[in-house]
């Protein structure tokens, strides 16, 4: 695709679609990433199976996070608190926000994920590979 068309097209997936990376007990899919989108967003679903921890506490010192529960009730560090987050809860994580997020519950979670800028997904082999070597 072309500079000038990137980002411009109509991009359909079918559910379960994407690129996958199992990151052990938590499952990554991304949707959309800076091919598809210009650089201007990631977007994917990240899916916890019970009890399971998420990516562990971090920040992004120039990108924002935008998070929609799409299943479950997920707990979510934002600065210093932990929120629990139902079905349908919207979160914004400014850059420069500590987060984090995990499943206390005994059902798989589900989260949709904007990434923006985009360009995360270039990170996630690395990741995958950590999870892999850190079981």
């Amino acid at each position: 695709m072309s500079d000038e068309h990137a980002g411009k097209s109509v991009l359909h997936l079918p559910p379960g679609a994407g690129r996958c990376y199992e990151l052990g007990r938590m499952t990554a899919v991304f949707k959309a990433d800076e091919d598809e989108t210009a650089a201007r967003c990631s977007v994917s679903e990240w899916w916890l199976e019970p009890g399971a921890d998420g990516p562990g506490a971090h920040a992004h010192e120039v990108n924002d996070e935008i998070f929609y529960v799409i299943a479950g009730t997920v707990s979510f560090l934002a600065g210093e608190d932990w929120l629990d987050a139902p079905q349908g809860t919207f979160l914004r994580i400014p850059a420069g926000v500590t987060h984090d997020f995990r499943n206390r519950t005994a059902e798989r979670v589900g989260l949709l994920n904007v990434f923006i800028p985009g360009g995360f997904e270039r990170d996630m082999p690395a990741i995958a590979d950590w999870f892999r070597d850190n079981p």
